[in-house]
């Protein structure tokens, strides 16, 4: 895909998918975000010309690349403003640790499967990313070296929030994540932790994600 069609097609994405939907996302910064990263460099060449539709696309290893709302719409509610540090539990292809890393100053991303994670590492360093620090391992048990964090979003869904990463997160920061097993429903949960550490939890919408993979 060119570069002048793929600019094109995401004006278009973003136009009508992120903004003028009933949920539209109104965050100027995530908005710029989704124009900036080419979603196309994140799918193989045959799933290109469907890579600015809104709807997850397959990534292999049984895994998918959300659709482009979800991800506007998961960064835009945990507000960032720039100077965050970010937990990403499923690197997956790197898109929205992309997204993440154009409004947040660090992102901290965990792959369970390796080969994801390899492919991942080099499509950010191709494209210029060096504020993203990728980690093959067990999402369940966050990233406790680099703990505490401003924010959390998991883009996989556990059965139950693991509490290993409502531990890692700093107070006064907010976590998004599906919850729920794929045959029974899943809800996206978004979680806040005050300044005095108590946690409140919100349910958001019905979604439908991939199921979170324990580790070995």
């Amino acid at each position: 895909m060119n570069e002048e069609m793929a600019k094109n097609l995401c004006q278009k994405m973003v136009e009508e998918q992120i903004i003028a939907t009933e949920r539209g996302v109104k965050d100027s910064r995530v908005i710029e975000a989704l124009l900036r990263v080419p979603r196309h460099c994140f799918v193989t060449e045959s799933q290109q010309k469907y890579a600015y539709e809104d709807r997850p696309l397959s990534i292999g290893a049984g895994q998918t690349i959300s659709q482009p709302f979800m991800v506007a719409f998961m960064t835009e509610i945990l507000a960032l403003e720039g100077e965050e540090r970010v937990l990403e539990i499923g690197t997956g292809c790197g898109y929205q640790s992309a997204v993440l890393a154009e409004v947040a100053k660090d992102i901290y991303s965990i792959e369970v499967i390796d080969s994801l994670s390899q492919k991942a590492k080099s499509t950010l360093s191709l494209l210029g990313y060096n504020n993203i620090h990728l980690k093959v391992g067990d999402g369940y048990g966050g990233w406790p070296e680099e703990a505490p964090f401003d924010a959390i979003l998991v883009a996989c869904a556990p059965v139950q929030v693991p509490e290993k990463l409502i531990e890692q997160l700093k107070p006064g920061g907010r976590m998004i994540v599906p919850v729920g097993e794929q045959v029974f429903g899943q809800e996206l949960l978004y979680i806040t932790k005050n300044l005095a550490g108590k946690v409140q939890r919100k349910k958001v919408m019905s979604v439908r994600f991939v199921p979170m993979i324990k580790g070995e």
